[in-house]
């Protein structure tokens, strides 16, 4: 198939429903060696999950040839959801993830087989690439706002903003930077990234025509809102989709973790993966 870059992120990414409320997950491959060999999993917040004593998400069925049923889902629907998943390292860090290859031999005994594109850490942006970065790029985000998707299809929405802060700069200090794109609750857990398709302007001004640029810069996880006493908090995205009376206004700013701190989560998956190749 000939997908675009933004065709292929609508396969890349999940609708996770628990009985708490919805958030976004993508497809990450951990533990990625020379062979090929990696670790499949889905990577969200812990705060999606945390309290989620039951969850699903669906994944699209791929045809013999290899390509999408868009109309037909897998679903993958858990108790003990929240006990799933690989938590980081760092308290603080709102991330972790979810190894799907058991789902995936389960999909293959039932003669079925997924269509999902991944992405890994050749996505990660380096200290160079960093450096080459404006102050403001186009960022893209891929996901469920407000729990809102293509329910035929298993298409997410996909939401244009820009960095608010500098890419290579750890925001307060912390592996993080702030983006200026509409996040709405169901937007946890959602892939952001440096998106220029056909063309962009580089830090010298030089126009690239034709040329793309495509890097993770992190994932979505909170965002600061004026309280109705007119000051100012860090919540985390909600995830809970249902109405709800507000009493903070979000103001369109969006805090994302750094891509580099899934390093830490690689880290974890190719210690296991070692050890399972031990036995």
């Amino acid at each position: 198939m000939n997908l675009s870059i933004s065709e292929q992120l609508a396969y890349n990414t999940v609708r996770i429903s628990t009985d708490v409320g919805t958030g976004t997950g993508f497809i990450y491959r951990f533990a990625v060696n020379d062979s090929g060999v990696h670790v499949p999993a889905i990577v969200t917040n812990k705060h999606v999950i945390e309290d989620a004593e039951e969850g699903e998400f669906l994944l699209t069925l791929a045809s013999d040839e290899g390509e999408p049923l868009d109309t037909e889902h897998f679903s993958c629907k858990f108790d003990g959801f929240n006990k799933r998943w690989v938590l980081h390292p760092t308290a603080d860090v709102d991330l972790c993830a979810m190894p799907i290859a058991p789902i995936l031999s389960a999909m293959e005994k039932e003669g079925k087989k997924p269509f999902y594109i991944p992405i890994d850490g050749a996505l990660i942006p380096s200290f160079g690439e960093l450096e080459e970065f404006k102050l403001v790029e186009d960022i893209l985000m891929v996901g469920y706002p407000n729990g809102l998707w293509d329910e035929v299809n298993n298409m997410p929405l996909f939401r244009r903003g820009i960095s608010a802060s500098h890419p290579k700069l750890d925001w307060n200090g912390r592996k993080e930077m702030l983006i200026d794109a509409a996040c709405f609750p169901g937007s946890s857990g959602s892939p952001v990234f440096l998106f220029n398709e056909g063309g962009y302007v580089d830090k010298q001004g030089n126009t690239n025509l034709g040329g793309t640029r495509f890097k993770l810069l992190g994932v979505l996880y909170a965002g600061p809102q004026h309280t109705v006493e007119g000051e100012i908090e860090i919540v985390n995205v909600p995830i809970v989709d249902k109405p709800v009376a507000f009493t903070g206004i979000p103001n369109n700013i969006g805090i994302v973790i750094k891509a580099e701190e899934l390093k830490a989560l690689d880290d974890i998956f190719q210690v296991a993966l070692a050890k399972e190749n031990e036995t």
